[in-house]
């Protein structure tokens, strides 16, 4: 076993960073392997021990964690997405939840013969799902919108809710015996609800103030933030034991819809600060198990996980969803995705520890329940959700698509040929002529300017995973970069040269923000369009085991430049300037070719006078 504690901090980044890229690589939420690599370095070789390296720091520690984590996730709950929907995630988190409480709590009494006071506090725990395992999913799952935001919402708000409902079970649990043990109860719910509001949302309107009133420069908005969220959990925690995780998410909803403010730099620090602590904190709770404790749950638990997933679950959604638009399809998918996360694990561990302490019979069994209940849902609904998706038709179109900002002459020539090859595209444009150009073409649009308050309401970007700056004008390309970049991801912005974009370095945004230049060093925006004016052609060339790459580079040197490569799995890659890429046969390559030497040279000069480039 391994007793130095910086050696042991530093494999577990090491393991967590394997862990996370591993789940990138096959498309699975990264707890899985997080859990297992907890498992294998605690239990399993007993390489680590946790207890011994942090001691009376453990818990404190991972409770802060868990509420950087929660304040995260409330970042994204604008009121604006719920509004449809709103019904269905407030019987969730109340109806539902009470449903899953207690059905879960009567199962666990009979099947493992505990007492009820454990088995009603074990329902309380099993009622978060958590944002740390459903957000992954979504990403991998890609439901539509409904599904997708009332999964999210859920996940985030029904974590400090069942936190509520086990700290008054344990309350009452603590004081049975006493006459006062129902009123012990609920007074600690309402000290709790009372505590945890107000220290929130001051939290958030100091946060607000700061910010509104530039109080705080730009370079330390993140650090101000996480002191504030840090001082809001401990002091609610203070108030009124176990509030703050209620507090820090009320503060993240107060900044999320607040209109004067900017919270995106915030929002991008803290996910990033995120990944680190859940990656983390799941080694850490896994690794505290013991062979033993697991052993000991026996085949009960099996019977378990099938009651939470096929009558918990589905009854729960029936009643949150009864008399709603929400199809029968939508509600199925519903029913099937409910998976258990960090708060879980660390609120088990936290109140197992105190109620052993207190002598409570059968305590020791809350934590290997609840990884096991933890452990079984993820790895049940991350295999087949994706499955159930597409089976029941509630999945969104794989982001393979472009959203191309311009609609000019060569805009419209590359989305036309690339729909043709099954790729979704979506122009958008603020020039009404070249709009209609576009959809006389049959090419999807959006009329206005994509930088716009109106457009963040209503781009629909389903499908859509790139971008690509299709505009003469370079500050914009660099523009709608910066602002798509934070969406899509920097590697998936594009966009083509300009004569401005050709200066040198001095004098030109840094590919950090503009996103990468595609296609040829020589080949600008005005040269496409020149070359397209005066006949030139984009098409589609398939490759083969006759014909290779190397031989349509040889053939078409001088007349023609590709553009895109798209894969036998339909997945397409546009070609970066700088960047080499070897395509197999049976690929295909989308290029522009150059107008014949005999071919006379039309220039559509009436078109030009009608459209001209934006």
């Amino acid at each position: 076993m391994i007793h130095n504690t910086v050696l042991i901090f530093s494999l577990v980044g090491i393991i967590a960073f394997f862990c996370q890229w591993l789940a990138w690589r096959v498309k699975l939420p990264a707890i899985l392997f997080l859990l297992a690599a907890g498992l294998i370095i605690g239990p399993g070789v007993q390489l680590m021990n946790f207890e011994e390296t942090f001691g009376d720091l453990l818990f404190p520690l991972v409770s802060l964690a868990v509420a950087i984590i929660l304040f995260e996730g409330s970042l994204t709950l604008d009121l604006k997405e719920i509004r449809s929907q709103r019904g269905v995630v407030q019987r969730l988190i109340t109806v539902g939840a009470l449903a899953t409480w207690g059905i879960v709590a009567v199962a666990t009494h009979y099947l493992f013969e505990i007492s009820w006071e454990l088995s009603v506090l074990f329902g309380a725990l099993t009622v978060v799902t958590g944002p740390t395992v459903i957000v992954p999913m979504l990403r991998t799952v890609r439901p539509n919108a409904n599904i997708s935001n009332i999964l999210r919402w859920e996940g985030i708000l029904i974590d400090p809710i069942g936190a509520l409902l086990v700290v008054v079970v344990f309350e009452v649990i603590v004081t049975q015996g006493r006459s006062d043990s129902i009123t012990s109860g609920l007074l600690a719910l309402v000290e709790i609800i009372a505590a945890g509001t107000v220290t929130g949302i001051v939290g958030g309107w100091l946060v607000t103030f700061m910010m509104k009133r530039r109080r705080v420069p730009d370079y330390l908005k993140n650090l101000a933030t996480l002191s504030m969220v840090l001082l809001v959990f401990g002091l609610a925690d203070f108030l009124a034991h176990e509030s703050g995780l209620l507090a820090v998410t009320l503060m993240g909803m107060w900044l999320a819809n607040q209109r004067s403010i900017r919270i995106e730099e915030i929002l991008h620090f803290k996910e990033n600060l995120t990944i680190v602590l859940i990656s983390g904190l799941f080694i850490i709770l896994a690794a505290r198990l013991t062979l033993d404790d697991l052993l000991a749950l026996g085949w009960m638990t099996l019977a378990l996980l099938a009651i939470i997933q096929f009558v918990a679950r589905p009854i729960s959604v029936w009643l949150s969803t009864f008399g709603t638009d929400l199809t029968w399809r939508e509600r199925a998918m519903l029913a099937w995705i409910a998976p258990r996360g960090i708060v879980a694990a660390a609120v088990s561990a936290l109140f197992a520890l105190k109620l052993e302490a207190a002598g409570e019979e059968g305590a020791s069994l809350l934590v290997p329940l609840t990884f096991a209940v933890i452990f079984g849902t993820v790895v049940l609904q991350s295999a087949t959700s994706g499955f159930v998706a597409r089976w029941l038709k509630v999945a969104d179109p794989e982001p393979n698509g472009f959203l191309v900002i311009g609609a000019n002459r060569a805009a419209r020539a590359i989305a036309s040929e690339l729909k043709k090859q099954d790729i979704r595209v979506l122009l958008t444009d603020s020039n009404w002529q070249n709009i209609r150009a576009a959809r006389m073409d049959g090419l999807a649009t959006f009329f206005g300017n994509p930088l716009s308050e109106y457009a963040d309401n209503r781009l629909d970007l389903t499908g859509i995973g790139r971008m690509l700056g299709m505009t003469p004008d370079h500050n914009y390309n660099t523009m709608a970069g910066m602002r798509f970049g934070g969406i899509l991801g920097r590697d998936f912005t594009y966009s083509i040269q300009t004569s401005d974009s050709q200066l040198n370095d001095k004098h030109q945004a840094g590919e950090d923000h503009r996103g990468q230049y595609l296609f040829s060093s020589d080949l600008t925006f005005g040269k496409l369009s020149s070359l397209l004016s005066q006949g030139a052609t984009i098409r589609t060339t398939r490759l083969s085991e006759e014909f290779t790459w190397e031989d349509f580079l040889s053939t078409n040197s001088k007349k023609a430049v590709p553009l895109f490569a798209i894969n036998t799995r339909n997945r397409i890659k546009p070609l970066i300037i700088g960047r080499d890429i070897e395509p197999e046969a049976e690929w295909k390559i989308i290029s522009l070719f150059y107008p014949e030497p005999d071919e006379p040279r039309v220039k559509e000069q009436a078109q030009d006078r009608e459209l001209p480039d934006s």
